[in-house]
């Protein structure tokens, strides 16, 4: 009788003061139907009840890691690879969760020797109400040899994904230690240019939205950090591609700043991007009430 695919997952869990949800993180982990895992859990030096909730499971599965120092977060990712020994790498942050099925539905693709990385579809979550949901890939996302695509719609939620360890065994860095906001946006665009990506259209994660990821200081480092980027691309992107994407963290800033009524970064974003074709609806984006922009944005609803 063949020997069913049941290859070793490590999880790697980034941990810095995640106290307030991490226990219904690592249920979700826990409670997976799928069991050949280990939890790779690297705090960075967390001063909060973190390592506590942690060390409180009994569970040889559940592998605790204490920084030398604090680091970046992208650091902190790198080092807690390190630790892993499983055949397939995923990852899921303190503040979100899994649906109980995601390892299994995820682990049985690799049996196809073809695909090197799978992602998925997630909900977005406000807070505490699971109930609350909202799908974040509206339309069918590509599998295959996609890093073309990913320019035009990036839309790999770090918390879906999982892949072969192989794959960046040759790898000096995974995640570049300079960025904190989009080091995985970075690396999967790297990846996806010499592997294959498989995508479930299936919701398989949950991303918890609340006032630390939809910070000002989150919304302006990402554009800092997408321009040093975009700078040491621009021989192998196209100036269009990067226009557009450009348009899209822009448009970000701009609702951000629009519902914290900070109208002097609006009008700062709307001076940046004077020559987009979004500008019409920038501006229609900060002239509109804010009543009746919170009554249509999912988000600040």
């Amino acid at each position: 009788m063949e020997k069913k695919y049941q290859p070793l997952v490590s999880v790697i869990i980034n941990c810095y003061n995640g106290q307030s949800f991490l226990q219904e993180c690592l249920e979700s982990v826990k409670f997976q139907t799928y069991k050949n895992w280990e939890i790779i859990f690297w705090d960075n030096q967390s001063n909060d009840k973190s390592s506590d909730i942690f060390k409180n499971y009994n569970d040889e599965r559940f592998k605790y890691f204490y920084a030398s120092h604090h680091t970046s977060l992208y650091e902190a990712r790198n080092l807690a690879i390190k630790k892993a020994s499983g055949e397939l790498i995923a990852f899921v942050d303190t503040d979100d969760l899994w649906e109980k099925e995601k390892l299994k539905l995820q682990v049985k693709l690799f049996e196809d020797p073809k695909i090197d990385f799978v992602y998925s579809n997630l909900w977005l979550i406000k807070k505490k109400n699971l109930e609350n949901k909202k799908k974040f890939i509206q339309k069918k996302s590509p599998s295959g040899f996609i890093y073309n695509k990913l320019l035009d719609e990036y839309n790999v939620g770090i918390i879906t994904v999982i892949f072969r360890k192989n794959i960046i065994k040759n790898l000096s860095k995974m995640f570049d230690e300079r960025f904190s906001i989009i080091g995985d946006f970075a690396f999967f665009l790297y990846l996806s240019k010499k592997y294959y990506f498989q995508y479930i259209d299936t919701p398989l994660a949950y991303y918890r939205i609340h006032d630390k990821n939809l910070s000002s200081l989150f919304k302006e480092k990402e554009m800092e950090e997408f321009n040093i980027w975009a700078n040491e691309n621009k021989k192998n992107v196209s100036l269009k591609k990067i226009k557009k994407m450009k348009t899209k963290i822009n448009l970000r800033r701009l609702l951000h700043f629009k519902f914290n009524e900070d109208y002097i970064n609006c009008y700062k974003v709307l001076m940046e991007s004077y020559k987009s074709i979004t500008i019409l609806k920038m501006i229609i984006i900060v002239v509109v009430p804010l009543f009746i922009l919170r009554k249509i944005s999912w988000f600040h609803s």
